[in-house]
């Protein structure tokens, strides 16, 4: 029974802390994905192109 009453308690608190909780509007969460994602090709991008460069570059150190 110990137990029981232990998980209980253990809902209760998160269901409070959960109320404390302020979540973010849809079109704010949508937005700040969209920059997450941009930024992610972006920078895919760079580092692709910098690869690219140098292993064409260490090709011809190399022959």
């Amino acid at each position: 029974m110990k137990v029981i009453k232990r998980i209980r308690n253990y809902l209760v608190e998160v269901m409070a802390e959960m109320k404390k909780v302020s979540w973010v509007k849809r079109k704010e969460l949508m937005t700040t994905t969209l920059v997450v994602i941009v930024f992610s090709a972006i920078l895919a991008a760079f580092i692709g192109i910098f690869d690219l460069i140098f292993s064409r570059l260490l090709s011809l150190v190399l022959k």
